[in-house]
């Protein structure tokens, strides 16, 4: 009996065996080569949905779904068709930023249609019918609402997400919404809500990595929204708006797409393109548009650029009117691509460019050898900004990128140096030292 048992075990192994084989042959993928397939897979798609004056984004990684904000109630059978058109019939991570009806309400309509694994919102509770009815939806799946502190990582598809706000609870909704910053491999993207300058100060200062190539500008480009510090510590490549056509509000504002303009960020905007999708391999993102770059605000101002030159921005703190303001962006723009003759002492060619270079922003600037100025290896923090470009950069230091981009640049010839990058000597005394060191060695010698 024994014989038997195992000769028909032996029997039935083979042809298990010669099954797999057949169906493979046949194009039917085993479990085993599907779940090797599936871990190889570094895709993620991040679908900005255009949900007119609301947000709604939909990130889909290796069979894993996220929505973070549903739109408002007009929109909420449109988010609902599109998740499904997705072949989705489960929510894994169900996001709200906060409790505004043009956040939410599409929320409320897609626990109402798919199931759903995880709801994270921040804590607090609106006195508004919308707000109950998320609460009682979120219920009816046996569910409660998550408020993970900030700095908590939740794994997601080929990647992981970390939530960065609230800290704590504000009188302003806005500055109560939970945002995030979503990775897949080297490419980052961040979503805010509403945000306004106070919760984009707290993410600020939690000390995390901010840094992304894709960055939401909170509460649909208000002016309330996208400060200076946090596009500092972010320095995105793309901005995504999510706002309404000939919206009340004037969405986006005219100080935030100056900003956008200034930094040489590409834009999209829902309000002119509709749903757009961003496709992440871990390493490069693909879209599904070319960005818009349009850089007027929602009300018809223009971000300080002469008319034909989108994208392209004077530096113009002064408050002058915005016909001096025109006056000089057009006398810039005139002098694309021209030259003039210089004193000689570096050699290299400078040419003006009607946009800003792509290699601007806050970066880390390392030496790559010894000269009066640094130390080999010596690290400073700098900024570029700049509206030329020039044929030799000079190679005495390494100039990287968040994102990992990086380059050469600064040019240094006995006490010469020369170069775009503007110096946080803060970050790096040792240098401010050694650059006083040397000045004064030479008013002794001069003396």
């Amino acid at each position: 009996m024994h014989h038997k048992l195992s000769f028909r075990r032996k029997l039935q192994a083979f042809f298990l065996s010669l099954l797999l084989v057949l169906l493979t042959a046949a194009g039917v993928p085993s479990a085993a080569y599907t779940a090797e397939a599936a871990s190889a897979d570094t895709t993620m798609a991040v679908h900005f949905l255009d949900v007119g004056q609301g947000l709604s984004i939909l990130v889909q990684s290796r069979g894993e779904n996220l929505l973070y904000d549903g739109g408002d109630r007009g929109h909420s059978s449109f988010v609902v068709s599109y998740l499904q058109k997705q072949n989705i019939s489960t929510i894994d991570y169900m996001i709200s930023s906060h409790y505004d009806e043009d956040h939410v309400a599409g929320l409320v309509g897609c626990l109402d249609s798919f199931s759903v694994k995880n709801v994270i919102g921040a804590d607090y509770v609106q006195d508004t019918k919308i707000y109950q009815s998320f609460e009682n939806s979120v219920a009816s799946q046996g569910l409660t609402v998550q408020h993970p502190e900030p700095g908590t990582d939740f794994a997601f598809g080929s990647g992981k997400f970390t939530v960065l706000s609230p800290q704590s609870i504000s009188s302003n909704d806005n500055d109560n919404s939970v945002a995030i910053r979503l990775e897949n491999g080297s490419n980052h993207f961040l979503f805010t809500g509403d945000a306004e300058s106070a919760g984009e100060e707290a993410i600020c200062n939690l000390g995390l990595d901010l840094s992304c190539d894709v960055i939401v500008p909170g509460h649909h480009g208000s002016a309330t929204a996208t400060t200076w510090d946090l596009l500092q510590e972010t320095v995105p490549e793309y901005a995504v708006i999510s706002c309404g056509a000939g919206n009340m509000y004037g969405h986006p504002h005219a100080d935030t797409m100056e900003k956008l303009s200034d930094m040489g960020i590409q834009v999209y905007r829902s309000d002119e393109q509709g749903t757009i999708v961003a496709s992440s391999d871990g390493s490069a993102i693909t879209w599904s548009a070319d960005p818009c770059n349009d850089y007027t605000s929602g009300d018809g101002e223009t971000a300080g650029q002469s008319e034909g030159e989108k994208g392209f921005t004077a530096e113009d703190n002064s408050g002058t009117d915005a016909a001096a303001a025109s006056e000089k962006s057009e006398q810039i723009a005139a002098a694309d691509d021209s030259q003039e003759e210089m004193l000689g002492l570096i050699n290299t060619d400078v040419r003006m460019t009607k946009r800003l270079s792509m290699q601007f922003g806050y970066v880390t600037m390392k030496a790559l050898y010894d000269t009066a100025f640094f130390k080999k290896d010596t690290k400073i923090r700098v900024h570029e900004f700049h509206y030329s470009k020039a044929d030799k950069r000079g190679d005495a230091c390494e100039i990287t990128k968040y994102s990992g981009k990086c380059w050469n640049g600064l040019y240094v010839k006995d006490k010469i140096m020369a170069g775009y990058p503007h110096f946080y000597f803060h970050n790096c005394r040792e240098v401010a030292k050694r650059f006083v060191d040397m000045a004064e060695e030479a008013s002794t010698k001069r003396c």
